[in-house]
């Protein structure tokens, strides 16, 4: 066999991989989130498809895969198909530059070349992802505008200018890694973090990632693109059957996806231990701290309730926007200095404006308070 056949049969092999790790992980990610949720709330939760209620995914399957799908007679039909589509390949092909280990030398295990533990390693993999990430608002909208319900029109509204709104604050908490790795590889960003993370130099950019993130892929607390009691359902009001399945599926491994960058960006990807030693235990460290985000997105779910709409788009353009722009400016005047003095200030500039973001979340949650006194009263 010539190199280029074995990697063809490496990219078909490693696409394969990862679409059965994102399909299996949206599958059991809805069961992890039932299950942490109801232990967390006192519950038992799924409990009766298999042992410990293992087969529930594949239970709950089943049922949607044969549930009647309705489309309403005044809609576009083509859209109306096409919108969850839309909504669930972009999830899909995110991992594609994310790096899951280490490349594996050549000789290891009889390899003919070091092979990358990755589908693809390009050089504006940072670029790749921004470009994909952004295309999923277009299933949400014309989901909305083809159901001819309005209801789900304004949800797709609302959703659009929320998902539009995160993106500017998203793109720019990512600058601030890609600048001190000095490249948009994403195999680069994780090398350059060898000596220390970047959430200890970006703490900032990190909490601004995550939040932006959140908002992102429409979880806790900013899911209001299916907030039930103001808008029906929201954006998939008319959705039934495997069509309703494939938004779920596009949040799901969106939220798998985010974290693997989350991950990748600040938290060094596969970098750990033993790394050098054993390569494949770098696919262990990458996928363990994948769990621990996906864990805390799940006890975000479980603990706050949504923000107010009108909250929620000024906590984007009025703090996260400027602080994400404000870590821009003072990560490149700290480049020009000693690299102390670069640790030193953004150490200094994230701790303050954690603060900030506290002490905002604080007077919101009086102001919540007092609204709901006077209500009462």
């Amino acid at each position: 066999m010539d190199e280029l056949q074995f990697r063809i049969i490496e990219w078909i092999i490693k696409a394969l991989i990862s679409s059965f790790v994102l399909l299996t992980g949206f599958a059991y990610m809805t069961f992890a989130e039932r299950k942490i949720a109801a232990l967390m709330q006192t519950r038992l939760g799924p409990n009766r498809a298999g042992p410990w209620g293992l087969l529930q995914p594949a239970a709950d399957g089943i049922k949607i895969f044969f549930k009647e799908e309705l489309i309403p007679g005044g809609a576009d039909k083509v859209i109306f198909i096409l919108a969850p589509i839309i909504t669930v390949i972009p999830a899909l092909i995110l991992m594609a530059v994310i790096p899951w280990g280490p490349p594996m030398p050549k000789g290891y295990l009889g390899l003919p070349y070091d092979v990358p533990l990755g589908i693809a390693d390009l050089n504006v993999g940072m670029l790749f992802i921004l470009s994909v990430a952004s295309i999923a608002v277009y299933g949400v909208v014309l989901a909305g505008w083809s159901s001819n319900n309005k209801y789900a029109l304004l949800g797709g509204i609302r959703s659009t200018a929320q998902m539009v709104s995160y993106e500017l604050a998203l793109g720019l908490s990512v600058i601030g890694p890609v600048m001190l790795a000095g490249s948009m590889s994403m195999l680069g960003i994780v090398r350059a973090q060898s000596q220390v993370w970047y959430i200890l130099l970006q703490p900032l950019a990190a909490v601004i990632f995550y939040l932006a993130a959140l908002a992102e892929v429409n979880r806790a607390p900013f899911d209001m693109p299916e907030a039930e009691q103001e808008l029906t359902a929201g954006y998939h009001t008319e959705y039934s059957g495997m069509k309703f399945t494939l938004f779920f599926m596009a949040e799901y491994i969106k939220m798998i996806a985010v974290s693997a960058i989350f991950v990748t960006l600040f938290l060094g990807g596969w970098q750990g231990p033993f790394v050098d030693q054993a390569p494949l235990l770098g696919v262990g460290y990458f996928w363990l701290k994948i769990f621990g985000s996906l864990y805390f997105m799940i006890w975000t779910r479980s603990t706050h309730p949504r923000l107010r709409y009108d909250r929620l788009m000024a906590l984007g353009w009025k703090v996260l926007l400027p602080l994400a722009l404000a870590n821009v400016m003072v990560t490149a005047a700290a480049l020009l200095g000693d690299q102390v003095i670069l640790s030193a200030v953004l150490s200094v500039v994230g701790l303050i404006a954690l603060i900030v973001i506290g002490a905002g979340v604080v007077r919101a949650r009086r102001g919540q308070a007092v609204a709901a006194r006077r209500a009462r009263a």
